[in-house]
C-alpha cells in the first residue's frame, strides 16, 4: 500500500480531486501554504494499492497545469532602500510524494 501526497495549486485541486474520486480514489484535502510565493495551495492525501499509484499520478498530472504569473518582488540595494519590480515565475503543476505504508487501519 502507498500514500500519495500531492501538492497542487488551489486553482487545480477541485478538478483533480473530482477526477480522482470519479476513478475510485478516496481523497483527503488539506489547505496548505507554499514557502516561496507564500500563496495558498492544496495538499491531497491519497491512500491506494501499489498497482494504482501510476493511475493516480496520471490523473494528477492531467489536471495540474503549469503556467507563468507575474508577482511583485522586492530587492534590497542598501540598508533601508528597496525597489519593487515584477518577476515572472512558473506556478501550478504538482509536487508528488509517494510513501510506503507500513500499516493501514480503518476503524
Amino acid at each position: 500500500m502507498k500514500l500519495i501526497l500531492a501538492i497542487l495549486s488551489n486553482d487545480d485541486s477541485p478538478v483533480a480531486s473530482n477526477a480522482l474520486n470519479k476513478n475510485g480514489f478516496s481523497v483527503t484535502k488539506l489547505a496548505t501554504t507554499g514557502g516561496f510565493l507564500r500563496a495558498g495551495n492544496t495538499t491531497l492525501i491519497i491512500g491506494c494499492e501499489d498497482e494504482k499509484v501510476e493511475a493516480a499520478i496520471d490523473i494528477i498530472k492531467e489536471y495540474s497545469s503549469k503556467r507563468t504569473e507575474i508577482v511583485p518582488s522586492t530587492a534590497s540595494y542598501d540598508i533601508g532602500r528597496y525597489a519593487s519590480f515584477p518577476v515572472e515565475v512558473t506556478v501550478g503543476g504538482a509536487t508528488i510524494f509517494v510513501l510506503e505504508v507500513a500499516q493501514f487501519l480503518k476503524v
